[in-house]
């Protein structure tokens, strides 16, 4: 299934007139591309309930907030959705974002909590090597480099050490894994199902952080 034509060139168009009056004389196409993308999500969050737990998913509003942006354009030209996990139970969350040359998925844990993020951090300091099978496994690294994204701080955080072999994952303030689709991509007939297949490869990473998530360092649960 592919993304909607209409609602792809509509964004397109957009990059090219992002401006109010331009937005107002084309707002029926805008609600009628809105409806095919709410449609698509839509059909992204059935097939997530087929193999995992999903609390919500949000839908990010294509207006944008320009108060204290040096860029003053007031639309985002791209259609946008997150897909959260069962809460307290599983935590993350996946997200697609559809933008002509620009389109992309991702799934973790953006900014996770503080108390969320040292767990995380004391658990790799502890062990590291469950974390790096799981991104070097073959599929992982065709659909996702093999790698995790993220923004990280330029040394070690406050009470770890600079020189731990896993500097590299501890220093993360998020653990993020993401794909990049052309726009070839994402108007193909198989697009619905390269987005699913790639969220079902981000399991056992979903699984490895719930599970430190949900215990302490001595293995017990705190829920």
């Amino acid at each position: 299934m592919p993304f909607s034509h209409n609602a792809f060139t509509f964004l397109k168009d957009l990059q090219q007139h992002n401006d109010r009056d331009w937005f107002k004389d084309n707002k029926p196409r805008y609600d009628e591309a809105l409806a095919d993308a709410k449609l698509f999500y839509q059909s992204i969050l059935e097939n997530l309930k087929q193999h995992d737990n999903i609390e919500k998913i949000k839908m990010f509003r294509i207006y944008r907030d320009v108060r204290f942006s040096k860029d003053k354009t007031p639309y985002n030209p791209h259609f946008a959705a997150s897909f959260s996990r069962l809460g307290k139970e599983l935590r993350g969350g996946y997200y697609l974002r559809v933008r002509p040359g620009e389109s992309f998925l991702a799934g973790g844990f953006w900014e996770p909590n503080k108390e969320d993020l040292l767990r995380i951090r004391k658990e790799i300091e502890f062990n590291d090597l469950p974390i790096r099978e799981i991104i070097a496994e073959t599929k992982f690294k065709n659909i996702f480099g093999g790698k995790l994204e993220g923004s990280e701080l330029k040394t070690a955080p406050k009470g770890f050490d600079k020189e731990h072999p896993a500097i590299d994952l501890i220093r993360k303030k998020g653990y993020i894994a993401v794909r990049n689709f052309t726009d070839k991509e994402v108007l193909s007939d198989d697009f619905l199902d390269q987005i699913d297949n790639s969220f079902r490869t981000l399991r056992p990473f979903f699984d490895y952080m719930s599970e430190v998530l949900t215990t302490n360092l001595n293995g017990e649960s705190i829920l």
